[in-house]
């Protein structure tokens, strides 16, 4: 799965792009069909939870998209990631229907 992080309004560091590269790739064990994953890293102008993080799947025929906010970048993907563990599992049920 090819995957594209844009930090916006400030360059986000190795390690967390490394560690949202790691979630992703453990999508493809609810759904084999990810052709790749667009990443929008955001700091909003709130003091406390601004953090924010947007992930769209792209997936043939089916777009997944999730996006969170927290204290840090990877409570919030982590929080996308869960959110689009449960769409993939609804997407694939439809598939066998």
């Amino acid at each position: 799965m090819k995957v594209n992080v844009q930090s916006i309004k400030f360059d986000a560091d190795k390690k967390l792009i490394e560690f949202i590269e790691k979630k992703l790739s453990k999508l493809e064990k609810f759904f084999d069909g990810i052709v790749g994953a667009d990443v929008y890293l955001r700091l909003n102008d709130q003091p406390i939870e601004n953090k924010k993080v947007e992930i769209r799947l792209r997936i043939p025929g089916y777009d997944a998209f999730a996006e969170r906010e927290s204290k840090s970048f990877e409570e919030s993907t982590d929080l996308c990631i869960d959110a689009l563990k449960t769409q993939l599992t609804k997407a694939k049920e439809k598939l066998r229907t």
